[in-house]
């Protein structure tokens, strides 16, 4: 489980964002804050894997406070989320590092997908092996699912829906599991399977009994 705090001057907005990753498969709110002193006692206290963190806050500059938040908690993660558009600041947030930023206002979808983005790409290359693929790479720079398509008859919707299933699982699924998950074919939930293990999102486990061996699918790294 992906361990995230909030940081955000606004009580209500801290509230609404927490909902919102509580619903998104994988993910976990450990804490929030509201001030950046806050931020780096909590940060130092729960070590969070990700923080998602606002620009305006009543004692920093929330891009100032990064190299705090890194001071104490080495491996974080960095996701803005601020209201700020201006070019110069957006350049400034990931010269510092960051995974994502996202502009106020958002919806929950936009949010969660930005995070399943990390949970597949980032976490899979700081876990899954020591020597990193160039499909790894393309992984964390969102390149490649625009470099392979989809195969003949598959939706991104249904695809989505599958990776859902996936990172709900408390461990590997079948495709026939999947397919009674989301009430699609076994066929078609095999389908957009082998299509995730291709692109280096999950792992394949067989399964041996009476017959073929089963294949079993569980997140990269898992």
């Amino acid at each position: 489980m992906i361990k995230v705090l909030i940081v955000d001057d606004d009580f209500m907005v801290a509230k609404v964002h927490a909902g919102f990753i509580q619903r998104t498969p994988g993910f976990t709110v450990v804490g929030a804050a509201h001030t950046g002193a806050q931020a780096v006692a909590e940060t130092e206290r729960l070590q969070p894997d990700l923080v998602l963190l606002d620009i305006h806050l009543p004692d920093i500059n929330g891009l100032d406070l990064m190299g705090r938040l890194r001071s104490v908690a080495p491996e974080l993660d960095v996701l803005v989320i601020s209201a700020a558009r201006e070019v110069e600041t957006v350049r400034k947030a990931l010269r510092g590092g960051i995974v994502h930023y996202l502009i106020k206002p958002f919806s929950q979808t936009d949010l969660q997908e930005r995070l399943e983005h990390y949970r597949s790409a980032y976490q899979s290359l700081d876990a899954s092996k020591d020597v990193a693929e160039q499909s790894d790479v393309n992984r964390v720079f969102g390149l490649d699912r625009s470099e392979r398509p989809l195969p003949k008859g598959c939706s991104i919707e249904t695809l989505r829906l599958v990776e859902a299933a996936v990172n709900a699982a408390a461990g590997d699924v079948s495709a026939a599991e999947v397919a009674q998950e989301l009430g699609t074919s076994r066929v078609s939930a095999r389908r957009y399977l082998e299509y995730l293990h291709d692109e280096g999102t999950l792992d394949v486990r067989l399964k041996y009994g009476v017959g073929r061996p089963e294949r079993r699918y569980v997140l990269k790294g898992a």
